[in-house]
């Protein structure tokens, strides 16, 4: 059977890794036959030009870089596996840690609602969005987005995501996007075969057309944007993740200092 690493990317904030690690070490984690004991938390770090990372530092207030400080202490005081590099951003340490780990026969599941992670998804691992409690695998994928796991950047590439400032193609909404990769298979083949696309059997398809033609130079784009690294340089040793053991003294220090309330540091103690 394959092995569990769990994984929590920028949205890890201090109310989620504290809860992750309660489930992880806590009393209730006895519900949890299966539950992993490796844990990584990636940031974002930016510091190098010309880099996804850079571009997303630099659209991080002063305030809310402090924020990730305190985030990525807190979660080395319960224990958890801190990854930053100033090169690569949160999203590509995760492919690639998951990259790394699935040689090892480990599946992942990663903790975060963002689309952009379906791309990650194979049979075995699963996404989590831990604020609704719901979680899926790559069948779930495509019944949320409407494409398999493989086609979800290119997706985001016809489709933009606002979240994560990706334009896609102005006027190509999800239900074409999922329409136009079943029909082709992917963005290149799209554009390689685009005269094809204004004789295709659904609603809209001209319009499509003359959208795509538009549109290409923001497709190639956000394509370049979209897509996960998985091939930065991360530890390959499953063991270099395994969740260690919490520091609580560290761990209530910050609480104080951060005034947290009595709801946080119960769950904290209960680590103990």
């Amino acid at each position: 059977m394959a092995r569990r690493c769990s994984l929590t990317g920028l949205c890890g904030t201090l109310l989620l890794a504290t809860a992750i690690a309660a489930c992880l070490a806590g009393p209730a984690a006895a519900q949890y036959p299966d539950k992993p004991v490796r844990l990584v938390v990636p940031f974002t770090a930016g510091g190098s030009p010309d880099t996804t990372a850079r571009r997303v530092a630099q659209r991080l207030t002063q305030e809310l870089k402090q924020q990730f400080v305190y985030c990525q202490r807190i979660a080395a005081a319960l224990g958890l596996r801190v990854l930053a590099d100033p090169v690569f951003e949160a999203d590509d340490l995760i492919g690639s840690v998951v990259h790394a780990l699935r040689r090892a026969e480990f599946r992942a599941v990663i903790v975060s609602a963002d689309k952009d992670f379906g791309q990650l998804i194979t049979e075995h691992d699963e996404q989590w969005d831990f604020s609704r409690n719901q979680r899926w695998d790559s069948a779930g994928v495509k019944d949320r987005l409407g494409v398999h796991p493989h086609q979800v950047a290119d997706f985001l590439a016809l489709t933009g995501d606002a979240i994560d400032n990706i334009p896609g193609v102005a006027g190509i909404g999800a239900k074409t996007a999922a329409t136009l990769l079943a029909h082709f298979g992917d963005l290149d083949a799209i554009y390689a075969r685009i005269e094809e696309v204004p004789f295709l059997r659904f609603r809209g398809a001209a319009a499509a057309y003359a959208k795509l033609k538009a549109g290409a130079a923001s497709a190639r784009l956000s394509r370049s944007l979209t897509g996960i690294a998985c091939d930065c340089p991360v530890p390959a040793d499953a063991a270099a993740f395994t969740c260690g053991k919490p520091d609580l003294a560290e761990a209530e220090a910050l609480l104080e200092q951060l005034r947290f309330g009595p709801l946080t540091r119960s769950r904290i103690r209960a680590l103990a």
